[in-house]
């Protein structure tokens, strides 16, 4: 959702301080890297159970995140190598995140419940996935309930307390399958759809001689 309808608004905002950050020295691969190095930490802070600290951790994460295209875009350097680091540290720092919350359900709970943030990772990747194949194919495959940003915001709130953090972990499960199977279905419908008639465009008759094979070839001196 914040990665198609608002994304306009969000890059207008992000510009300013791309362009700064661009003046400061940073390039956006580097945004990139030291996002994942938050994520990292965040993952650790989230498996000790400092939530709390936790929460800031995953902030200043998505804020690397979200500045990393806005510094590429200042810099006129955004290109394909820079598009496919990003989406990759972007699966690695999924991974390492939900990893955290894994084994802060195994140390403080029992039974298969550390199967939730397993289950919420495959379905995650599945959106991602979803999209990538789509968009080889030439279809578009973006929006839904549960991107990845709505899934930082939602992990924020779960950290907010422990109390509520399981229960937040099933309706990110719920959200994010609703997503896959949403877009899932769109591609789908999409991709029934029957490929528009290419025509050719017209090109004038051949003099009446070439069409007859008479044409003659003549050589000047």
């Amino acid at each position: 959702m914040f990665d198609g309808r608002f994304r306009r608004g969000i890059d207008a905002t992000t510009a300013p301080v791309g362009r700064w950050l661009v003046r400061a020295g940073f390039s956006a691969d580097a945004l990139t890297a030291s996002g994942l190095v938050f994520a990292c930490v965040t993952g650790w802070a989230i498996a000790e159970g400092y939530h709390h600290a936790a929460i800031l951790l995953l902030t200043a994460t998505g804020f690397h995140d979200m500045l990393d295209g806005a510094v590429a875009k200042a810099s006129h350097r955004a290109s394909q190598r820079g598009s496919f680091f990003d989406s990759v540290i972007d699966r690695v720092s999924d991974a390492v995140l939900l990893g955290g919350v894994a084994y802060y359900l195994t140390a403080h709970h029992r039974g298969q419940l550390v199967l939730l943030p397993f289950a919420i990772l495959t379905t995650t990747f599945m959106i991602s996935y979803q999209r990538s194949k789509a968009e080889s194919l030439g279809l578009a495959a973006k929006g839904g309930l549960m991107e990845r940003a709505e899934r930082m915001i939602l992990l924020g709130v779960g950290l907010l307390a422990t109390q509520i953090f399981i229960p937040v972990l099933w309706i990110m499960l719920v959200l994010t399958a609703m997503t896959a199977l949403g877009r899932f279905w769109r591609v789908w419908q999409v991709a029934a759809r029957p490929e528009p008639v290419r025509t050719h465009a017209y090109r004038p008759r051949a003099h009446a001689g070439r069409r007859r094979g008479l044409t003659r070839t003549t050589r000047h001196p």
